[in-house]
């Protein structure tokens, strides 16, 4: 009888503590943009186009060799 006190407590205090990490979760703002990880695939990555002049050329092709 003692165990299932014991047993009931100890759960009682991971529910609380489960409770209050997910509250703390909530208020911090966690769960704030719920639209964008659904969709996050969907976009395309931002490719920027570097212009390389031919001083940059020369020294690749030299580095090569």
């Amino acid at each position: 009888m003692t165990m299932i006190f014991m047993l009931t407590g100890i759960s009682l205090i991971l529910a609380i503590g489960f409770l209050s990490a997910f509250l703390w979760a909530v208020k911090s703002g966690q769960f704030e943009d719920d639209y964008t990880p659904s969709v996050r695939m969907l976009f395309d990555d931002t490719v920027k186009k570097i212009k390389p002049n031919s001083k940059t050329i020369k020294e690749n092709k030299n580095h090569k060799q």
